[in-house]
C-alpha cells in the first residue's frame, strides 16, 4: 500500500500475458473497493518498468507460450517481486500466469522449463485444448460457485499436500485429478489463487474477488448491493 489508506494493484505484465483481456480483474478489485469507500490504485506494471513491490495484490494473467517464458525470465531477473509474491502479497493468476509460478512447465517437444516455484504444481501439455464453460464448486468457504471460460492445452498437476481452487462440475480445469476421483481447477494457497478461468473471472466471481480483497487488507468488507450481478451470474449457473 502507499500510505494506510490506498490499497494498490499491482497489474503485472499486461503488455506480455494480455491476450484473454485478464486485466480487467484489475479494475473488479479497485472498483469493488471505491465502492465501499477505500481508496484504490491500479499500477500497470510492463516489461520496461521496475517493479513495484509494496503492492497489496499483484495480478497476473494468459498469454502464448512465447509471451508465457518471456514472462517467466522477467520474474525471474527480478528477485525482489518473486519474493513479495512468496511472502507478503496476495496473487491472482490466471491461464499461464499460474503455470508460470510452478516448478515447471513442458511444451509440446517435451523441453522443460523451470518456472518460479511458488506453487508445488508442474505443467505439461494434453492431448487436445480445452474450450468452453467451466463450473466448479469453489474450495473458499462462502464463494460458492466458480464460472469461467477456459482456452488452454496444459495440464496441470498439484503436487502433494496442494490442493486446487474449485472441484469441476462442468469443464475440463487443470486435467487431472488430486488423489481423488474429481477434477480440480487451479490452485489455492494462502497467498496464491491460480485458476485457469477467464471472463474475466473476478467479474463473474465477485465473492471470489471479495476474498481476494479481505486477504490482502486483512478488513472485514461490507456486502454490495448490486442486482445486475446476480443477474451475471444467473446467465451461467
Amino acid at each position: 500500500m502507499s500510505g494506510e489508506s490506498t490499497v494498490e494493484i499491482g497489474l503485472l505484465l499486461p503488455d506480455v500475458l494480455g491476450t484473454y483481456s485478464d486485466a480487467g480483474n484489475a479494475t473488479i478489485l479497485a472498483q469493488r473497493l471505491r465502492w465501499r469507500g477505500i481508496a484504490a490504485e491500479i499500477r500497470t506494471i510492463t516489461a520496461r518498468d521496475v517493479p513495484p513491490t509494496g503492492c497489496a495484490v499483484y495480478l497476473l494473467g494468459g498469454g502464448e507460450d512465447t509471451a508465457q517464458l518471456f514472462a517467466a525470465d522477467w520474474l525471474r531477473r527480478h528477485d525482489q517481486l518473486r519474493r513479495t509474491l512468496e511472502t507478503c502479497a496476495v496473487t491472482l493468476a490466471v491461464c499461464a500466469g499460474l503455470q508460470i509460478l510452478g516448478q515447471s512447465m513442458t511444451d509440446s517437444k517435451g523441453q522443460h522449463y523451470p518456472g518460479l516455484a511458488l506453487l508445488d504444481i508442474t505443467t505439461a501439455p494434453g492431448r487436445q485444448r480445452a474450450v468452453g464453460e467451466v463450473v466448479a464448486t469453489c474450495a473458499v468457504p462462502g464463494v460458492g460457485s466458480l464460472t469461467g471460460f477456459e482456452n488452454h492445452r496444459g495440464v496441470t498437476t498439484l503436487g502433494p499436500g496442494t490442493v486446487p481452487l474449485g472441484r469441476v462440475l462442468t469443464g475440463t480445469g487443470n486435467g487431472t485429478g488430486t488423489g481423488t476421483k474429481y477434477r480440480g481447477e487451479g490452485v489455492l494457497t494462502d497467498r496464491i489463487i491460480g485458476t485457469y478461468l477467464h471472463g474475466p473471472v473476478l467479474a463473474r466471481n465477485p465473492a471470489l474477488a471479495d476474498h481476494i480483497l479481505h486477504q490482502a487488507t486483512g478488513q472485514t468488507l461490507s456486502p454490495l448491493d448490486l442486482p445486475d450481478q446476480a443477474a451475471l451470474r444467473n446467465t451461467y449457473l
